[in-house]
C-alpha cells in the first residue's frame, strides 16, 4: 500500500445572523452577575434562530455547507474534487439520515464517501483523525472535515414567551454561554516522497468519564424513555450542564490530553507555536491547570500559545476548534512552519481528542496589498447556492 502525506490546505467558517451581545440576552432572559459573566468570558455569539420568535433562519447542514464551500474556495477546489466528507455535530436536523448526507446533497455530490461523528467539542478532532487516516492509506485524495453546531433551538424554549425575570439563573448561564456556527478544513493527500517529513505527527483520543456522571447532557428526542413520557416533560429537549464539575474535573482532562499529545508528538511545549482549543476551555488557563498537574513553567508557556475565540462566538461545540483554527489562519496567527496542536476536551462524558501537525498552508493574505488586507477574511462565496436567507461568514454578519 502506498503511503501518502496529508496536509490541511485551507479552512472555512460560518456564523449565522447578527452577533448577539450580552445586553441583547439580558433583555431576553435577564442578567447574569458580573463574576459569572467574567467566568464565561463570552461577550458575543451568533444564533441560527430569530431570538424574538424562535424561527429558524438557517439549518445545521446549511451552516456546514457554507463553511465547506468557503474552505474549498480558498483551496482553489470545486465540490466535485471532494472524495470524502466527515462531519461532527451533536445537534443534527434529524436522527436519520445523517446530517453529513444533507451537506453532500447541497454540494451536489451524487456519490461520496461520508462519515458522521455524533459528539461535541471533541468530535471535530475525531472527524479530522478519521479523514487524515483514510487519506493517508490512499482511500481518498481530498476530504472536507466539518464541525457544525445548532444549540440555540434547544435554548429558545427556556425564554420564549416568558418574563426575563422568571428564567432561572442556571438556565441563563447556558443561554449566555452557547453559540451556533460551523467550521471546515480541507485536507489533501499526495504520494510521500523519499525522506519527506509528514505534516501530521500524532493523535490522541480517550474518554475519562467511564466511571463518572456526564458533565453535559442534551436529553429528549431519543429512545431513553417512551415518547409519551417525553412529551409530558417540561421541555421536550433539555440541555443540562454541570458547571461546578466542568470547572473542577475539566482541567484534569485537559492536562492529561496535553501531556499525552506532546509525548506522542515528541514535542515540548516550548517547541509548540499554537495550541488551538475549544472556546470553553479558555477559563482553565487562569490557574486551574497548575492545580491539575501542569507545571508553573508550562502554564506560562501555554498561556502565550493558546488560540481560541470564545469572546466572539461563545461555546460552539463541534465547531469550536475548526472556527478558532480558521480565525487563526486567516488572521496570520498561524503561518507555514508553525508547530500546531489541535486539542479538544468535551464535558459530555469527559472526552479528549487532538492532533499535532506542522502547518503548511500559505497565509491567505500573502501577496495582497495593504489596501486589500481588509478583505482577506471574506473571499467570494456564493451563499445563494446553499439557500441561506441570513448568513455570516468568518464572523461577518450577513444582511437580514
Amino acid at each position: 500500500m502506498t503511503s501518502h502525506h496529508v496536509r490541511i490546505v485551507s479552512t472555512g467558517g460560518y456564523l449565522p445572523g447578527e452577533p448577539l451581545s450580552n445586553d441583547d440576552l439580558e433583555r431576553l432572559c435577564g442578567p447574569l452577575p458580573d463574576d459569572v459573566l467574567d467566568g464565561l468570558q463570552v461577550r458575543r455569539r451568533h444564533w441560527m434562530i430569530d431570538p424574538g420568535t424562535g424561527e429558524h433562519l438557517v439549518s445545521n447542514s446549511e451552516m456546514a455547507t457554507a463553511a465547506a464551500r468557503q474552505a474549498l474556495d480558498r483551496a482553489g477546489l470545486e465540490a466535485a474534487d471532494v472524495d470524502l466528507l466527515v462531519m461532527s455535530t451533536s445537534s443534527p436536523e434529524y436522527p436519520l439520515p445523517a446530517a453529513v448526507t444533507f451537506v453532500q446533497e447541497r454540494l451536489g455530490l451524487a456519490r461520496c464517501a461520508v462519515v458522521e461523528v455524533r459528539s461535541g467539542c471533541a468530535g471535530a478532532m475525531h472527524a479530522l483523525d478519521i479523514a487524515r487516516r483514510q487519506l493517508a492509506d490512499g482511500s481518498a485524495r481530498t476530504a472536507v472535515v466539518i464541525g457544525s453546531e445548532a444549540v440555540s433551538p434547544v435554548l429558545a424554549p427556556i425564554f420564549l414567551g416568558r418574563r426575563p425575570d422568571s428564567v432561572r439563573l442556571r438556565d441563563r448561564i447556558a443561554i449566555y454561554n452557547f453559540g451556533d456556527g460551523a467550521g471546515a478544513m480541507v485536507l489533501r493527500a499526495e504520494p510521500a516522497g523519499p525522506g519527506e517529513p509528514a505534516s501530521f505527527h500524532a493523535s490522541v483520543n480517550a474518554c475519562m468519564g467511564g466511571d463518572r456522571k456526564p458533565g453535559m447532557q442534551i436529553i429528549g428526542g431519543g429512545t431513553h424513555a417512551p415518547v409519551a413520557e417525553q412529551m409530558r416533560a417540561r421541555r421536550p429537549v433539555d440541555l443540562r450542564l454541570d458547571v461546578v464539575e466542568s470547572a473542577s474535573f475539566g482541567p484534569r482532562v485537559f492536562v492529561t490530553a496535553l501531556d499525552e499529545l506532546l509525548r506522542r508528538s515528541g514535542l515540548t511545549l516550548r517547541e509548540v507555536d499554537a495550541c488551538v482549543v475549544p472556546e470553553g476551555n479558555a477559563g482553565y488557563f487562569n490557574g486551574e491547570l497548575e492545580a491539575a498537574g501542569l507545571s508553573a513553567e508550562d502554564c506560562e508557556l501555554l498561556a502565550g500559545r493558546v488560540v481560541e475565540n470564545l469572546t466572539d462566538v461563545g461555546a460552539t461545540g463541534s465547531a469550536a476548534v475548526p472556527l478558532a483554527l480558521d480565525d487563526a489562519w486567516t488572521s496570520g496567527r498561524i503561518r507555514p512552519g508553525d508547530e500546531v496542536l489541535l486539542l479538544a476536551i468535551e464535558t459530555s462524558r469527559w472526552l479528549y481528542a487532538g492532533l499535532s501537525l506542522t502547518w503548511s498552508a500559505p497565509w491567505p493574505g500573502a501577496g495582497l496589498s495593504a489596501a486589500d488586507l481588509s478583505a482577506v477574511d471574506l473571499p467570494a462565496v456564493d451563499l445563494s447556492a446553499v439557500g441561506l436567507p441570513v448568513a455570516g461568514v468568518n464572523g461577518q454578519a450577513g444582511p437580514r
